[in-house]
């Protein structure tokens, strides 16, 4: 019989710093894998994250859960929609992404 799993982001599976002004902290539920993102103000995927995985854009897809702050998302195509919590989204591979304003941005992400 299945067992309930129970996990908390306050004592993570995983935490990693992938650039300046983020941290991704990692939690696994079954077979599920959720992250939780802090990204400080002034990050931008093109600034701090493109040179560490190279490319023109980010290509991930992600699916999101905006808990605090504001994100910006712009498509390769020119498509932008900025974020703000409580919003759920799915930004497809090829996008910019950046924190607006002066808050962090806090979000959970659905792995898989």
């Amino acid at each position: 019989m299945p067992s309930i799993i129970k996990k908390s982001f306050d004592s993570p599976d995983k935490t990693s710093s992938p650039a300046e002004k983020m941290k991704v902290d990692f939690v696994e539920v079954g077979d599920l894998k959720i992250q939780k993102v802090t990204a400080e103000p002034g990050w931008q995927w093109s600034k701090h994250l493109k040179p560490v995985v190279g490319g023109e854009s980010c290509q991930v897809n992600h699916r999101i859960h905006l808990l605090s702050g504001k994100l910006m998302s712009r498509t390769d195509d020119g498509m932008e929609e900025e974020l703000g919590p409580g919003d759920v989204a799915f930004i497809p591979a090829g996008h910019d992404g950046w924190v607006v304003g002066d808050e962090k941005a806090v979000w959970l992400e659905i792995v898989k």
